[in-house]
């Protein structure tokens, strides 16, 4: 039976339509992550039912003829990665509930799933607030992780029940007092995020040093102080850091004690990065188990974690560019693609990452997936898989076997909207063909704008590569 799409969503949703492409051979359910956790076949297949879904979609749409805008950049997101990552999260850090991000991707699909495998949420926001509730997440489950938090947005946080919430400063504590005073109160702490892809010290959290202060002031205002909390930076790189943060945290849970407070829960925030999660685990279950009884809770607050290489991206080119060198008389070219920074680029300017272009499909090459469209489900596991950057040996008569040097651009108007100055391949790319870029899952379109007039809304097509999540979306 081939994949059928199958509308799980209203397709007016702020984050564009959705599809799933319901799949009968998932993969079998098993506890294991990514790395060395991972049975050889399982990111295979995992990518072959992406390549599947993107060939499907760009099969379906003829830029020559489509109407505007069925040509649009689109998503194919594998909630099968959503799954095996949070299992490999219960393996390595068993003691720790995370609370996702949802600032990372706010996708609806990933919060059912994340809700209905009995994950937190880390909000920031009334409208992510809101997003979380309407999926019938208890308010117990939301920590409101926000240290300066508008009035407005308070006065509802605390019509809703949700009592979780982090502070930095004295001011926020008479806000509390005066809007929330039944506020589970967590101290952000300050720490050392020198080493993280996005540092966030600069903006929150108390010195060490103010601790006290901020700890009399709320023993003086009657506020409840429930626990501490962290964060070392989005992408951290360096283990000591989330070490040092705990060391902290233990001299401000002792401190809290002898104010008469009785602080129960530790937040160790973000920062985990997927390349790197076994040795931080490591790391960060040797702190706790030195400085933390078993009697305090532990929550976190991951978010690329989980969602960034879920996300598969694919976007057309809509016009190239012929530029000449005319003393060497090589030629290189501009492409010009339907997305870029100001859409679902922005994790260039605003996450520090260097998307890699991959070609999906051009006019020599339709199918640089080598996945037969007109297979059955059941043969899907036994497709091939490459791509132009594994291609080494595909070559262009053109020009000679010669790479061919091109720079990748936005749609918009504005020069800043590059993607990559300079990307080399051996096959000639030209307007109507497809590229693809993976692990584009986190800070891409949850920041995505309408600059000059185009869409932030761009289609999510949805498989499983993991019979577990398909079980529990239904799918």
């Amino acid at each position: 039976m081939a994949p059928s799409a199958v509308d799980a969503f209203n397709n007016d949703h702020q984050y564009g339509p959705v599809k799933i492409e319901q799949e009968i051979n998932c993969i079998s359910d098993h506890d294991f992550g990514r790395n060395d956790y991972v049975p050889n076949n399982a990111a295979k297949i995992a990518k072959e039912m992406i390549g599947a879904a993107l060939q499907k979609h760009i099969k379906s749409v003829n830029p020559s003829e489509c109407e505007a805008g069925e040509e649009d950049a689109f998503f194919v997101a594998d909630i099968g990665e959503v799954y095996r990552q949070h299992m490999r999260w219960k393996k390595n850090l068993p003691r720790v509930t995370p609370h996702y991000a949802i600032k990372c991707n706010p996708d609806p699909v990933v919060l059912q799933l994340l809700a209905t495998l009995g994950a937190g949420f880390d909000c920031a926001s009334k409208a992510e607030i809101e997003q979380v509730l309407k999926i019938g997440v208890d308010p117990s489950r939301i920590i409101y992780a926000q240290p300066c938090k508008t009035k407005s947005y308070l006065r509802y946080t605390a019509k809703q029940n949700v009592r979780q919430m982090t502070f930095d400063n004295t001011d926020e504590l008479y806000k509390v007092k005066e809007l929330c005073p039944e506020a589970e109160l967590y101290l952000r702490i300050l720490t050392d995020d020198s080493a993280s892809l996005c540092r966030l010290s600069n903006k929150f959290g108390a010195s060490m040093e103010n601790t006290q202060e901020l700890l009399e002031l709320a023993k003086e205002l009657d506020l409840n102080i429930a626990g501490v909390a962290f964060h070392v930076g989005s992408g951290a790189t360096d283990t000591a850091a989330f070490v040092k943060a705990v060391t902290d945290a233990r001299d401000v849970f002792d401190r809290a004690k002898a104010l008469g407070f009785a602080p129960h829960t530790l937040d160790v925030g973000g920062g985990f990065v997927s390349e790197t999660f076994e040795e931080t685990a490591d790391v960060l279950n040797m702190a706790l188990e030195a400085h933390m009884p078993s009697s305090i809770r532990i929550i976190a607050e991951p978010g690329r974690y989980y969602t960034s290489s879920a996300f598969t991206l694919a976007c057309n080119v809509i016009a190239r560019r012929t530029v000449e060198d005319r003393e060497t008389g090589e030629k290189s070219y501009m492409l010009y693609l339907n997305d870029g920074v100001y859409g679902n680029f922005s994790s260039i300017i605003f996450d520090h990452q260097h998307p890699i272009p991959q070609i999906l499909s051009t006019s020599r090459k339709q199918n640089n997936y080598n996945y037969d469209l007109s297979s059955s489900t059941e043969s899907l596991t036994d497709s091939g898989y490459t791509s132009a950057s594994e291609d080494t040996n595909s070559t262009d008569p053109s020009i000679g076997g010669k790479a061919i040097t091109y720079s990748i651009w936005g749609p918009t108007c504005d020069g800043i909207d590059c993607i990559s100055e300079q990307w080399k391949s051996a096959q000639t790319v030209d307007v109507g063909d497809w590229l693809y870029f993976e692990d584009m899952g986190a800070y891409t379109k949850c920041s995505a704008t309408k600059f000059n007039g185009f869409t932030d809304k761009h289609e999510t097509i949805y498989v499983s590569s993991e019979a577990g999540a398909s079980a529990v979306l239904g799918f």
